[in-house]
């Protein structure tokens, strides 16, 4: 069975080039060490390739490595497994370059000052997530291929600023999976359909499907991806690695192909915390969300609440009702496994609010958010991002230095004249036809912007409060939707593998700002 080998820490220190391997380095917390690694089955059912899992490093066996090593181990992986997987659709030719400079710099800097955690490592960036730098950026169609961003993504900026290597871009759902409801997740025009690295035939999901999967067959350190509504835990949820998705407004979306304000965010596939640490933080271009956002990051940033006792003193409820709807009975079992260590760890967690209905009112409106129809016909989330989709992508594409296409009847119209490449009578564009149709965001969109807002208040944050909870904890990531209209974080975590060995995992949800709660709790679970 294939363990999860991506967390809420790295495993990865990186040496300068002539330091003594045997002496740990002070440049870094992080380490690696080629000779720890483990093998598994990959593709469990069919194929006999093998997918490595990064340890700690054991001083002991210490063949560490340094950035530019790092990378060339990366890109032997993409080019062995990318075939397969379809998880990644561009490696950066600047790559190598990048780290051999991390590690003169490493190396000038050697016993003088602390150059970050992500100094040298490599990351992988959602194909949303702008690069200036010879990388497209296209959300998967092949319509934004040859445009040219006028500046970095602010959070590339913070990360290259941090000293990490820019990787490449990973593959998504094309246009977030709101091109047409009959896309699969994980494809997209330019990458194809990406597949899960656990079971071939299982659902990656999406929308951020390659930052998860790259992590998951270790292609990649560290991934970035972005969600509007499930689109960073569903993918770590079905791939087996942790996913953080920031309250919004946490991380600046500036630089970054839109669908909808309210909801929009950029947060980490694995290594979340330092990676958070590296990427929040208020930005002139996204000032108003990151301005309201900025009260909530504590100082001496995230890493502090990397506690092992993170869950005692914590109140922490379990939903049942409606979000335990699973068939097979090993996830079940695990995941009651699950609930009896958490009670071991803290006599506080309770979840008799929920399986004795106590709170009724409470379980119907989050029932009533979880049903697909009620959420596209009687809500009118989808009304609304489909006007605000329009609207935001224009003004990405206005301000684009070159672009094939200014504007979404431009895309549609590319759709249209390129078939084949586009796949369009195999999938169609409806959602594209629908967004195109909307006239702004106008009384009736206002009204569902309210009634979201209401449901968030009298729902989702009630329950919170009035139950005094840290955390509410779930399996799988059903509640995505609950927490998407209101803009609250989710952390999900690995937790098992179903009989067919698909991944599943848990999902720890808060309100606004409880990043830090979060943290404590599902590290210490994990």
């Amino acid at each position: 069975m294939l363990h999860p080998s991506n967390s809420f820490t790295f495993g990865l220190q990186l040496l300068n080039q002539n330091e003594d391997p045997q002496k740990p380095s002070k440049e870094s917390p992080l380490s690696i060490s080629i000779n720890d690694f483990s093998t598994s089955p990959f593709f469990q059912h069919n194929k006999g390739f093998t997918i490595f899992n990064p340890r700690s490093h054991n001083p002991r066996n210490p063949t560490s490595i340094c950035s530019k090593q790092l990378v060339n181990f990366y890109l032997d992986r993409i080019q062995e497994l990318n075939p397969l997987l379809h998880s990644v659709l561009e490696v950066n030719p600047d790559a190598l370059e990048q780290a051999g400079k991390a590690d003169e710099e490493r190396e000038r800097n050697k016993g003088k000052r602390f150059l970050g955690d992500l100094h040298g490592i490599p990351v992988l960036l959602k194909d949303s997530i702008g690069t200036k730098d010879k990388l497209n950026t296209t959300c998967g169609s092949y319509a934004l291929v040859g445009s040219e961003v006028a500046r970095d993504a602010h959070v590339v900026e913070k990360l290259r600023n941090s000293g990490a290597v820019i990787l490449g871009k990973a593959s998504l759902s094309e246009w977030y999976h709101f091109r047409s409801f009959d896309i699969p997740s994980g494809w997209c025009a330019r990458g194809g359909l990406a597949k899960n690295p656990y079971v071939e035939s299982a659902d990656p999901c999406g929308s951020s499907s390659g930052s998860a999967i790259s992590v998951a067959a270790n292609m990649v350190a560290v991934s970035l991806g972005t969600e509007t509504d499930g689109s960073i835990i569903c993918p770590a949820d079905h791939n087996s690695v942790v996913g953080l998705k920031p309250t919004v407004g946490l991380t600046s979306r500036a630089g970054v192909i839109p669908i909808s304000p309210r909801q929009d965010t950029i947060g980490t596939v694995s290594d979340a915390v330092y990676v958070l640490d590296a990427i929040v933080g208020f930005d002139p271009r996204d000032s108003e969300a990151t301005t309201k956002a900025a009260e909530f990051i504590p100082a001496g940033g995230y890493k502090q609440f990397l506690k092992k006792d993170g869950l005692k003193g914590k109140r922490v409820g379990i939903v049942r009702n409606p979000f335990l709807d699973f068939n097979d009975s090993t996830v079940i079992s695990t995941f009651n496994h699950h609930l009896e260590v958490l009670r071991l760890v803290s006599s506080n967690n309770d979840d008799n609010y929920y399986q004795h209905g106590q709170i009724t009112h409470i379980n119907l409106t989050l029932h009533l958010c979880l049903n697909l129809t009620w959420i596209l016909y009687a809500s009118g989330k989808v009304l609304v991002m489909l006007a605000e989709f329009k609207l935001t992508i224009k003004q990405y594409l206005e301000e684009l230095i070159k672009s094939p296409v200014r504007s979404l009847a431009d895309i549609i119209a590319f759709n249209n004249n390129n078939p084949d490449l586009e796949s369009m009578s195999k999938y169609g564009q409806e959602l594209l036809l629908a967004a195109e149709m909307t006239n702004g965001l106008g009384e009736e969109e206002m009204k569902a912007v309210k009634l979201m807002e209401q449901l968030s208040e009298e729902g989702f944050e009630k329950m919170m409060k009035e139950n005094g909870l840290d955390a509410m904890l779930t399996l799988g990531v059903d509640v995505s939707t609950v927490l998407a209209i209101g803009g609250y974080p989710a952390l999900t975590v690995p937790a098992g593998y179903d009989s067919k060995g698909k991944p599943f995992g848990i999902c720890f949800g808060g309100l606004k700002g409880m990043e830090p709660k979060l943290i404590e709790v599902a590290y210490a679970f994990e």
